[in-house]
């Protein structure tokens, strides 16, 4: 639980006036047709998009690893613009990621709707295994995680059929030696939605993949739909990185067993020349959804780099439509790039006051609310509270605390997403009169790969500098004295294009601190793991 009240502390306190973001990329700026949209539909760091459709409305929920609210939950009636209504996991105590990995975690959730209920199925890897949540509005509150203790591995999901039964899949351990690395095969089991609980015997329905002849790796993400009188196994196969792929099989009985399509991956971008312009890559993670006129469409993700092979926006959801023939669908053909822009869904748009999540925007937050936006993220669950919006009105006061963006813990750190491969994001705050904190603007990828601008009191003057982690050690990039220290807010800014990072800071003008720095070291190629870059206010104690 929080700690109240917050500022009975000793520990001094950053107030910060207001943060902005705005995306530039090249390939957003061509006008948008009337009757398209834009891929990808949710920018930035929104992995693993899961979607069900109740009624005339679908709903969304991506991966959030050890960020902490968990698992955003989006609203949509046309598949393209989304709302965001909360996130599954917004009390601290609801799961545990104290001391995880950055990409650690919650892993790929999978949402569903069955007869006034929402679920949401989950994988907490490190810190607990397969779990559960329900709520009856999609915009939560959500249960307590009941957990799954009979199946390993990850991706769990569920799927309902006609006479009510349900079913849990989850890729695991095949139910053999694993004959080569990334060997994993794709189990169900009936699940009792009344008692909540696992029953009967647990099947293998995929071994290795479509065809383990050819030793396919990590097929996971499954998911059954049924369409007529098929059932459909959808799973990812070949990690993913640039090797993903979406692949289909399907069968007359839910247990199948279940046949691939001969023209299987039904969706990939790694038969595309590496070197064309503007990339998309690592599609797949798929998920298949009927639209109330009978239109199918599936959500993805994929990555588009600036170099071909680094990204620092992570990966994204993307929408296409789904194509059939004989009854097996198709979500794009061998050989075609992912467009950017391509017709949108003949459905009503009622989400007209939607925030964007996709194309180039401004977004900036005055902190005049008495509560946080949601578009805000921490460094895992935090243990108790160091910001707030009551001490002074229309700022954020963050309370510095000796937690490290290199640490285990959560720092007083607030993250949104880096949407776009060019842009920029500025902040101004206000340093406590006392000396021995750092305070500035953030651009983290995990605790190994990170920049922090910011500011401290050095006796009447102020220290503008430049830290840099890259794997094991922080250097400091460069600094600059300002004598006297200023009396009101001080301007930092991180602007990136594709690789280059420059940092500026409000002086006499603005002034460069360091301008094109390799910043590489946010793209998932070097820092590895599954999560973006996030830029934000933090705060620490020296």
């Amino acid at each position: 639980m929080f700690l109240a009240p917050w500022l009975v502390r000793a520990e001094p306190a950053v107030s910060f006036d207001w943060f902005e973001y705005t995306g530039k990329d090249a390939v957003f700026d061509t006008p948008l047709p009337a009757g398209s949209y834009r891929n990808p539909i949710l920018a930035g760091f929104y992995p693993d998009p899961s979607v069900t459709r109740v009624g005339d409305k679908f709903y969304l929920v991506n991966s959030t690893f050890a960020y902490f609210p968990g698992i955003p939950v989006f609203e949509s009636s046309d598949l393209v613009h989304w709302r965001l209504l909360g996130h599954v996991l917004e009390r601290p105590e609801q799961l545990r990621f104290q001391g995880l990995g950055v990409s650690r975690g919650v892993f790929a959730p999978t949402i569903e709707h069955h007869d006034g209920v929402f679920y949401v199925l989950n994988t907490l890897v490190d810190s607990g295994g397969n779990f559960i949540v329900t709520a009856k509005s999609a915009a939560g509150p959500w249960s307590d995680p009941v957990w799954l203790p009979e199946i390993d591995g990850i991706d769990p999901s569920l799927f309902v059929d006609a006479d009510g039964k349900a079913y849990v899949l989850n890729n695991g351990a095949p139910d053999e030696q694993p004959r080569y690395e990334g060997h994993r095969a794709v189990w169900m089991q009936e699940f009792d939605l009344k008692r909540m609980k696992l029953v009967g015997p647990r099947r293998v329905l995929v071994n290795g993949g479509v065809d383990i002849s050819k030793k396919p790796i990590w097929i996971e993400g499954p998911h059954i739909f049924k369409r007529g009188d098929w059932y459909y196994l959808s799973c990812a196969e070949g990690g993913t990185s640039v090797n993903h792929s979406q692949v289909i099989l399907r069968s007359k009985s839910v247990w199948g067993p279940y046949t691939p399509y001969e023209k299987n991956p039904i969706l990939t971008q790694r038969d595309l020349p590496k070197e064309r312009a503007h990339p998309i890559i690592n599609a797949g993670h798929a998920d298949l959804i009927e639209a109330p006129d009978g239109t199918w469409w599936a959500t993805f993700l994929a990555s588009r780099p600036y170099d071909a092979v680094n990204y620092n926006t992570g990966r994204e959801t993307y929408l296409l439509p789904v194509s059939w023939q004989d009854d097996w669908p198709m979500i794009l053909g061998p050989g075609k790039p992912i467009p950017y822009v391509t017709s949108s869904p003949k459905l009503p748009n009622v989400l007209r006051d939607a925030a964007a999540l996709s194309g180039n925007f401004t977004w900036r937050d005055e902190f005049d609310a008495r509560a946080l936006d949601g578009a805000w993220l921490q460094v895992r669950a935090p243990a108790r509270r160091w910001f707030d919006f009551t001490a002074e009105r229309g700022r954020l006061q963050m309370l510095a605390t000796s937690e490290r963006l290199d640490g285990a813990g959560n720092p007083a750190y607030l993250g949104r997403r880096q949407q776009h491969l060019a842009f920029e994001a500025s902040t101004a705050l206000r340093l406590p009169e006392q000396p021995g904190v750092a305070a500035g603007i953030a651009a983290f990828q995990n605790s190994d790969y990170w920049y922090f601008l910011g500011a401290r009191r050095v006796g009447e003057s102020v220290q503008i500098f430049l830290e840099k982690k890259s794997g094991a050690t922080v250097k400091q990039l460069a600094t600059k004295t300002v004598k006297p220290a200023p009396r009101g807010d001080l301007e930092l800014k991180i602007a990136g294009q594709g690789r280059n990072y420059s940092f500026y800071y409000q002086g006499d003008g603005c002034q460069a601190l360091v301008e094109n720095d390799d910043g590489s070291i946010l793209s998932t190629e070097v820092a590895g793991g599954f999560v973006g870059a996030t830029l934000g206010p933090h705060a620490r104690l020296e």
